[in-house]
């Protein structure tokens, strides 16, 4: 059967209008449709290039406009970054995905990108890169590689995101999709909640997500971690404002859930100060994937020997790795 890309933005208001326990149960049914419900995929996010990135994204503190501390740094190493790879694996992620703080890649950096994701791909690890804007030919080098998937946010809905950035389009962001789509990689896409939005931008963002021509196989969903000296993290560090509470973030994810059946949603940002009840209700909600480990690029995260208590507690297992084209088929 055919994955719906057609909804509306007043389907997905409804939705969300649900009442909360009709809204879970409607997302656990559709997840247990399409995934296996007692298994999570555990992911680890590696930052390869930290820092001095000319975007000026107001949640992020790489950003060289903000007033994070945080230093840029070069390009790591190709054997520490495979280093790095192996630990993950050893501590039982199943994909590893790496970040650079660019606005897009430069041609030099591309051999040593590339090297990256053969080195771990050979090590039976899921790819993933995100590394800002792609060129079609920079796509191909990477398919080439063997790289699996591409993350490439959109963040929040259209009308919102020139109040969170300024200097890339959300159309722009569309386009690297569309050269990701065409270079045969899977996507991951996803965005932020709690950056100051309404539940309207919420309804528009995961409405963008559910009209691409096709879905994403990876919808990362991250509530933002606020960051002295970021725009946000500034105006919200102090103030419930524009704050997602747990339940809104619930719906969100079961939404995600609903409206992309078959995509791994991704439980991503934010989770380190969730409370295990309120990540039980996301993976209750159709969530089937975590960043596993101390860090996500610059900020905290839950860590591998507490991930690990949080699912023995709740009776979830590790996923095994899954063949992205496999995916990429299951979704059409």
């Amino acid at each position: 059967m055919m994955t719906r890309t057609n909804w509306t933005r007043a389907e997905i208001a409804a939705l969300f209008d649900l009442p909360f326990t009709e809204l879970v149960f409607r997302a656990a049914e559709t997840h247990r449709a399409h995934h296996a419900p007692g298994e999570v995929q555990l992911c680890t996010l590696l930052s390869i290039k930290t820092g001095g990135c000319p975007e000026d994204c107001g949640y992020c503190s790489q950003s060289a406009s903000s007033n994070s501390g945080l230093k840029a740094e070069k390009l790591m190493d190709v054997d520490a970054v495979l280093a790095a790879a192996a630990e993950a694996k050893a501590t039982g992620s199943q994909r590893f995905c790496m970040g650079a703080a660019w606005r897009e890649p430069k041609d030099r950096d591309m051999g040593a990108v590339c090297d990256m994701v053969a080195g771990v791909k050979a090590m039976g690890l899921e790819t993933c890169m995100t590394l800002g804007m792609l060129s079609g030919n920079q796509a191909r080098q990477l398919k080439t590689a063997g790289l699996d998937y591409y993350n490439h946010n959109i963040d929040t809905s259209p009308e919102h995101y020139g109040d969170i950035i300024t200097t890339r389009t959300f159309q722009e962001r569309l386009d690297t999709l569309e050269e990701v789509r065409s270079a045969g990689m899977a996507v991951c896409c996803g965005g932020i909640v709690g950056m100051g939005e309404t539940r309207e931008d919420r309804v528009g963002f995961l409405h963008a997500l559910a009209t691409l021509p096709r879905h994403p196989e990876s919808v990362p969903v991250n509530a933002l971690v606020p960051i002295r000296g970021t725009v946000l993290g500034d105006l919200l560090a102090d103030t419930p404002m524009g704050k997602i509470d747990d339940i809104e973030f619930v719906r969100t994810v079961a939404i995600a859930r609903i409206t992309m059946p078959r995509s791994m949603v991704r439980l991503s940002a934010g989770r380190e100060s969730m409370s295990e009840a309120t990540q039980a209700l996301c993976f209750m909600a159709g969530a089937n994937s975590i960043f596993t480990g101390d860090k996500l690029l610059t900020t905290a995260n839950a860590g591998d020997s507490k991930d690990a208590a949080l699912l023995a507690k709740l009776g979830l297992k590790p996923m095994q790795a899954e063949e992205p084209m496999r995916a990429m088929a299951a979704a059409e």
